[in-house]
């Protein structure tokens, strides 16, 4: 994913979850994968899934049961 893609994702994210703090940042050395940031708190992963000349985006978070508690 270059940086256009990752903007447009970016910004698809930010308006479906109403919240404009919400970056996609790209990782070195991996062109289909990214990391998700709330603020400066990571929150999930972005992958690309590429099949079938099918291009479509797999957001992946992960909640641990210690984050749960009050």
């Amino acid at each position: 994913m270059d940086k256009s893609e990752l903007a447009k994702v970016e910004r698809y994210l930010r308006r479906t979850f109403s919240n404009h703090s919400i970056r996609v940042v790209g990782r070195p050395k991996k062109d289909d994968l990214a990391e998700v940031y709330i603020g400066e708190e990571f929150v999930a992963t972005l992958s690309l899934d590429d099949e079938d000349g099918d291009r479509s985006y797999v957001l992946t978070m992960s909640i641990l049961d210690t984050d749960l508690e009050d």
